[in-house]
């Protein structure tokens, strides 16, 4: 199946693992592909793949993902510095402020690289490196991120499946048809006709310091995830002994509920413009290439870009191969706006202001 070659780089090691649940196979006779599904389409992106993986577009480049880490950490440590010997005068306060909410951006974006395994070829380097990053630079557990991420990469947009839009009716109303369905319904949690406003205010800056922030530790804490638990100690610990010997208490909490907003805000309009101005609706039980593509627009390359999103303007390529390496999405790009054209399906890029307006 698809996603399951799209997700594993250790393929022989599952496959030990599903062995057990094999209860037989398809007759001869008997189709492979559902009705739903684009038969052609499949046939078509399956021998795409073959061909990305002979051209070795899914092997990383390590000094890449070195120079990435090292930009990160001097950020990381810069912060700190700024506030050591400037002092803590409002200047200083807020040119430290700007980066360490840098350096946790680009960190959530290497994390990103490493929870997909497409930094190393050995998936443990990977999650050894992968717990470093989101657990004791970010301050959030590793395998949280991977069960919600890993849902949202089989099932984007699709509601009830896909946790990123749980947001659905609570917070906002997402996509035509479910505006629709409320309406039919009359039922209202919010004054959607202000959704647009309320934004602003709301998901950007809050997502980070509220909801993640609890949701992080309590799905750690209710699955026993211990060893993610004491990495994440680790950060709290550094950042409070470090900064606490700098800024008094008030002061102290302002530095970090500040800097959490400002990587909110990042993070959100980063991550929503890929997908929010797109299709959301139940799922419709479509193949892979077809789920994905639907949910999926990319955002212009520049090296600000790349840099700035950490490669997700590239998000339909990423989807379709979420273990390849960052640093390739360009070159398969063309690749899979020309599979696109061959079966009439939109292949969506804009300029990054036009996508943060989509989302509103």
């Amino acid at each position: 199946q698809d996603a399951f070659v799209a997700f594993h780089v250790d393929k022989l090691l599952v496959n030990k693992y599903l062995k057990p649940l094999l209860i037989g196979e398809l007759a001869p006779d008997q189709p492979s592909i559902e009705p739903t599904k684009n038969k052609m389409l499949v046939k078509d992106f399956r021998e795409l793949r073959a061909s990305v993986e002979k051209m070795g577009l899914l092997k990383p480049n390590k000094l890449f993902f070195f120079l990435h880490l090292a930009h990160i950490l001097l950020l990381d440590t810069a912060a700190w510095l700024v506030l050591f010997y400037f002092g803590t005068s409002l200047m200083p306060f807020i040119v430290s402020l700007v980066m360490l909410s840098t350096s946790q951006v680009q960190a959530s974006w290497l994390q990103h690289d490493l929870g997909h395994l497409s930094v190393f070829k050995k998936t443990k380097w990977n999650h050894l490196l992968h717990k470093f990053v989101m657990c004791h630079l970010i301050g959030a557990s590793a395998k949280w991120w991977t069960l919600l991420h890993s849902r949202h990469h089989a099932k984007p947009n699709c509601f009830q499946k896909d946790p990123d839009i749980d947001m659905h009716p609570f917070l906002f109303t997402l996509g035509k048809k479910f505006s629709v369905e409320l309406g039919i319904k009359k039922k209202k949690y919010m004054p959607y006709n202000h959704q647009h406003k309320y934004f602003f205010i709301t998901l950007p800056p809050l997502l980070f310091p509220t909801y993640f922030h609890c949701h992080t530790f309590y799905i750690a804490y209710t699955k026993r995830y211990w060893v993610d638990l004491a990495w994440m100690l680790t950060f709290y610990i550094r950042f409070f002994f470090t900064y606490g010997s700098l800024l008094e208490i008030k002061s102290l909490l302002a530095y970090y509920f500040i800097f959490r907003m400002l990587e909110s805000s990042w993070f959100v309009w980063v991550s929503q413009m890929n997908h929010i101005p797109m299709d959301i609706y139940y799922d419709k039980n479509l193949d892979w290439v077809s789920t994905q593509l639907q949910a999926t627009c990319n955002v212009e390359q520049s090296l600000f870009n790349d840099w700035f999103t950490g490669h997700l303007n590239f998000q339909i390529e990423h989807h379709l191969f979420p273990t390849m390496p960052r640093h390739n999405y360009w070159k398969v790009a063309p690749l899979v706006k020309s599979l696109c054209a061959k079966h009439g399906i939109e292949y969506q890029c804009k300029p990054l202001l036009t996508a943060f307006a989509d989302i509103v």
